[in-house]
């Protein structure tokens, strides 16, 4: 007589490591994406579980510090990494920030994780240059570490006033379904792509 595991059942933990973007500053819990997101997995029967890992403020040296112990206790099947804008509005340099998402992308591939690196933008008012050397860190990072380079949830949000916060930083309560079906598609090809 052979046992059958449950987790033979493909399952997929998804670690989201990120910022006030996906923690969802200024609102309820339940409103937020990652929260609107899970619920729309349970409803279209998908076994997909988000283990939002996400605090405001974090930075990439704060992840850092905390991998580790997310990758032990969750054993995650997938990582995402939503993070380094609060890097970037500090103004931390730029070779720093690409070390550091290179430490967090390897460390969770080590145990055995595929890894999503979103393409994080920062406001214009950093200057191009710095803008731009910031952004292009993700694919470079991405192209040497095999990571999936996923584009950025805020991109056509960020422009419009009415899916902000008066702090023009964040997405409100509005935009949240809005990044959530973003978020749907967007892991949905990331994980059909991770599995070939």
């Amino acid at each position: 007589m052979t046992n059958i595991s449950f987790n033979s059942i493909a399952n997929d933990k998804i670690l989201l490591i990120g910022d006030s973007l996906s923690a969802g500053y200024g609102l309820e819990q339940a409103q937020a994406w990652v929260h609107l997101l899970q619920n729309k997995y349970i409803e279209k029967n998908k076994p997909i579980t988000v283990i939002n890992t996400a605090i405001s403020g974090q930075t990439t040296d704060n992840a850092l510090l905390k991998i580790d112990a997310w990758l032990k206790a969750h054993q995650p099947t997938h990582v995402l990494l939503e993070i380094g804008g609060n890097d970037g509005i500090r103004g931390f340099p730029v070779k720093l920030l690409q070390k550091h998402l290179t430490q967090l992308v390897t460390k969770s591939q080590q145990q055995g994780a595929k890894v999503a690196l979103m393409e994080i933008q920062i406001p214009p008012n950093l200057g191009p240059r710095y803008r731009k050397l910031f952004t292009g860190s993700y694919s470079k990072v991405a192209e040497q570490t095999g990571a999936y380079l996923m584009p950025y949830f805020m991109t056509s949000i960020a422009v419009d006033p009415s899916l902000m916060l008066n702090d023009n930083l964040h997405p409100n309560e509005k935009a949240q379904p809005i990044i959530r079906d973003f978020m749907y598609n967007e892991i949905d090809q990331w994980l059909k792509n991770s599995k070939n």
